[in-house]
C-alpha cells in the first residue's frame, strides 16, 4: 500500500492544527512533517459538511493495528487534552496523525518512531463531534 487514502478535514480542525504546528519549536517532534503533509493533501470542508464516517479531532475511533492484530478505542485530541485515562491519543503521536481525516474502513501505512511502517485500519467512528452537532468544540 503506497498510496494514502483520500482524507477530509474540517476547516476548524485544519486552522487549529496549523496554529499548533506553528507554535512548536522547529524539529521538536518526529511526525510533525507527516502531519503537515496530511494537512496539505487534505480535502478541507466546513464542519457541517464533514461526512459522519470521517475521523475528526475529538472523534472516538475504533481502529486496529495489523502487525499486532490489536484493536483500540481512543479519542483523537490536541496535546493539551491528553490525560492519564489512557483513552486518548494525541494528534502529535504517529498513530494519531495517521487517523485524522480517514473514513470508516480506510487503511493507512504510517511511519513508526525508530523506522518502519505501521498499518492502521479504521473499524468504526463511535463518536464524531460534527455528527453530534458540536461544531465548535
Amino acid at each position: 500500500m503506497n498510496k494514502r487514502p483520500e482524507i477530509t478535514i474540517s476547516s476548524l480542525d485544519a486552522d487549529r492544527l496549523y496554529k499548533l504546528i506553528d507554535s512548536l519549536p522547529k524539529n521538536s517532534l518526529l511526525g510533525v512533517s507527516e502531519l503537515e503533509e496530511e494537512l496539505t493533501r487534505a480535502n478541507i470542508v466546513d464542519p457541517p459538511q464533514v461526512p459522519p464516517t470521517i475521523v475528526t479531532m475529538n472523534s472516538t475511533v475504533k481502529f486496529s493495528v495489523e502487525s499486532s492484530k490489536e484493536e483500540f478505542v481512543l479519542t483523537l485530541v490536541y496535546p493539551k487534552d491528553i490525560d492519564e485515562s489512557g483513552s486518548k491519543i494525541s494528534i502529535l503521536a504517529p498513530v494519531g496523525s495517521a487517523l485524522l481525516g480517514l473514513s470508516q474502513g480506510d487503511e493507512i501505512e504510517w511511519p513508526k518512531p525508530g523506522g518502519g511502517l505501521i498499518k492502521v485500519k479504521i473499524e468504526e467512528i463511535t463518536y464524531q463531534p460534527e455528527r453530534a452537532g458540536e461544531l465548535h468544540r
